[in-house]
């Protein structure tokens, strides 16, 4: 059996009293793709902020490999000891969002080279030396030398996944990252994600894309109102699920 690197127990958020994750259990396996899938609004991006600390969440705990937040009514531990972990978290797992975040004023090369000089203290010829490996990965490198507006969104998209590479994250996280790109360019960024899990890279993937989610995922994570409701392989939830949402969910997939 993987090794399970995120584990989740009890987690609960609201936003002025209005409940959006209402007591998540999960786990995650080490280098296995998870998607996340349900209708917009049923929590799947707050989890995924939770995740990477840039929500607090009020209740319950999450795991990272070695690191452990721990909420309970509100309060951590203590304020000094929350602070510390969430900055070592954020560290253990990166994050591509929608609408790609890249530095307008960088290059491509800069946006991947510099994060993990200044954040990191990587030496600057190592990390030179690693963006330019990234941008082959992703099929980036003769725009090396090309600002952010001179990309295509699926370029920069790539770009994004290639900069969150960079910094070395134990996981990566996505947060719809195709939503934002015209239908054309939403094969190439799939295509990277799928290389990336070949490569045994853990991957936590909120998508509407149900061709590569039944495709491409080891597991899929069905969640509605805030809570998760059915996971399991890929071929069994798309082909028997086994609750009545999941089934009125996939169906006007299918």
């Amino acid at each position: 059996m993987a090794e399970r690197i995120i584990e989740i127990s009890g987690l609960k958020k609201s936003f002025h009293g209005h409940p959006v994750l209402r007591g998540i259990d999960l786990m995650v396996a080490s280098s296995q793709l998870t998607a996340l899938i349900g209708s917009s609004g049923c929590g799947k991006s707050t989890l995924l902020r939770c995740l990477n600390g840039l929500e607090v969440f009020d209740e319950g705990r999450i795991r990272v490999g070695s690191l452990c937040l721990e909420m309970h009514h509100g309060q951590a531990r203590t304020a000094h000891d929350h602070r510390r972990i969430t900055h070592e978290l954020r560290g253990m797992v990166g994050m591509v969002f929608q609408s790609f975040n890249l530095f307008p004023h960088m290059t491509t090369f800069d946006n991947i080279a510099r994060p993990p000089v200044i954040v990191r203290r990587v030496p600057q010829e190592l990390a030179r030396d690693e963006a330019m490996r990234l941008l082959e990965k992703v099929g980036l490198r003769e725009k090396a030398g090309h600002y952010p507006d001179q990309l295509s969104g699926g370029q920069q998209q790539r770009a994004a996944i290639a900069r969150a590479l960079a910094m070395k994250p134990k996981v990566l996280l996505y947060d719809e990252p195709t939503s934002a790109l015209d239908p054309g360019l939403v094969d190439e960024v799939l295509e990277v994600m799928k290389e990336l899990d070949g490569e045994g890279i853990t991957q936590v993937v909120v998508t509407h894309e149900m061709r590569f989610a039944r495709d491409v995922a080891d597991k899929i994570v069905f969640m509605s109102d805030g809570l998760v409701v059915e996971e399991g392989d890929p071929a069994n939830i798309f082909s028997d699920p086994a609750d009545p949402r999941t089934r009125q969910f996939l169906r006007r997939f299918l």
